[in-house]
């Protein structure tokens, strides 16, 4: 029996962040102001691009997520030496690296870490990543990722053991055609920084985070123009040198604490946000009938009378982002008359729309497409995060149904949001974070 309750509870250790969860009493409208931290998406990218720098690059404005935890701890085991300035600082040295290959324990735990793909191959002509983990709503092949690494020069080897390995002797400058992937295009950016010639990538991915690494790099020495459009233009440089810069606000999380104040007819005022950025999500809020005002870095959302009903249809930047796809069919469900959401970008995001439903939601999903009957009040209940922008979403229905609503699998969430329990506490939300590891471990012993 003693064999049993210790092989039960190292079990329950392995599995520790399956044992925490929020509980929320919802009902309470949200009033204050909320800082934003930097963003998830562009601070992946960045940090994998200090592996090309000949100097130190200290780096400002990161969330303490833990997606940049695992950034920080691929980068330590590939040798450079990370120095936590503070929280949101931190010095990269990369000129120790020796080694090209991320090995699947750290690849597995977010889909960003195939961005050392790029930044391996650019610094070292090879690179050996394990297919990369993050969350799960559908096929996300990277075959547009390894495309670009071959338009450039790149070989790429049969795939073992779960591991991919690109080689090169030299990669030269191309025209690279891509089909708006966000991925690809920070990918062959990082490739072609230093490969010889000039490199234009057509079709190019135009999300806020693609420009923060555009300029990143550029701070560093690197010659790359047109980011932000459709057609991106990089001049190969032999060298790139240490550099200090400050991450974008995260639009994404800024949207959250919108859509937050908006589900539970509250007043935020929302901080060190850039509001072109937010345009396409303000443009939404005010069709459903909240009210937002811009001003130079923060935007104050409110909202007095019903939520209305609208249409919603997910596109690469600037249309609607995806990553607020979950967060916006909560106020959906809440609204009168019906609505519907279709996904363009991504196929099965709608996995969330199950534990949506046990909160009271009236959705009926076929594909990519989502219909909402709205009008019902949303009530607590048991709910899990199955990814991290859905899991922010059932924050939000649980800020704005009555009673205690339990959201499990919370590891998913702190991926991408810093502090998020602490920020909505300040905002007078009634949610805290409960660690059941230690009664679990007292019931298997």
């Amino acid at each position: 029996l003693k064999i049993h309750a210790i092989i039960g509870m190292l079990n329950f250790v392995g599995s520790w962040m399956s044992l925490e969860k929020y509980l929320i009493r919802g009902g309470n409208p949200l009033y204050g102001e909320v800082e934003v931290s930097g963003a998830k998406n562009a601070v992946v990218a960045i940090l994998s691009a200090t592996l090309l720098a000949n100097g130190v690059c200290r780096i400002e404005n990161i969330p303490n997520i833990a997606d940049v935890t695992t950034s920080l701890d691929i980068l330590d085991n590939l040798g450079a030496v990370v120095k936590r300035i503070n929280k949101n600082t931190v010095e990269v040295d990369s000129r120790p690296v020796a080694s090209h290959t991320v090995p699947h324990d750290l690849a597995r735990k977010m889909r960003a870490s195939y961005y050392f793909m790029g930044a391996l191959l650019s610094r070292f002509g090879t690179a050996k990543v394990a297919m990369p983990g993050g969350c799960n709503f559908g096929v996300r092949p990277i075959d547009k990722h390894l495309k670009g690494f071959m338009a450039l020069g790149a070989a790429v080897a049969p795939m073992e053991n779960g591991m991919i390995e690109l080689k090169a002797d030299r990669l030269v400058g191309n025209s690279v055609y891509l089909e708006a992937s966000v991925g690809a295009t920070v990918n062959v950016m990082l490739a072609a920084v230093k490969a010889r010639g000039v490199t234009v990538i057509e079709n190019a991915a135009k999300e806020p985070h693609v420009v923060d690494l555009a300029n990143f790099l550029n701070s560093m020495g690197a010659d790359i123009r047109g980011a932000g459009t459709d057609v991106i233009k990089i001049r190969g440089v032999d060298r790139l040198y240490g550099t200090t810069y400050s991450v974008i606000p995260d639009q994404i999380e800024a949207g959250t604490f919108m859509a937050a104040a908006v589900a539970t007819g509250g007043d935020v005022l929302v901080r060190n946000v850039i509001p072109k950025h937010l345009e396409s999500i303000t443009a939404k809020l005010l069709e459903m009938g909240a009210e937002v005002e811009e001003y130079d870095d923060y935007v104050r959302v409110c909202r007095r009378g019903p939520i209305l009903h609208c249409n919603v249809k997910t596109m690469p930047h600037p249309g609607f982002p995806t990553d607020m796809q979950p967060q916006i069919a909560v106020l959906l469900a809440m609204a009168e008359g019906t609505s519907i959401i279709t996904e363009s970008i991504f196929d099965n995001r709608f996995q969330y729309m199950d534990e949506l439903r046990r909160m009271g939601a009236d959705v009926l999903v076929d594909g990519k497409v989502a219909v909402i009957q709205g009008g019902k009040p949303l009530t607590a209940a048991p709910v899990k995060a199955v990814d991290l922008r859905a899991g922010a979403a059932l924050v939000i229905a649980g800020l704005a149904a009555k009673g205690t609503t339990e959201v499990e699998d919370i590891h998913h969430i702190e991926r991408g949001y810093e502090c998020i329990v602490d920020k909505l506490r300040r905002l007078g939300a009634d949610i805290e974070l409960v660690d059941q590891t230690e009664q679990v471990l007292r019931t298997a012993l």
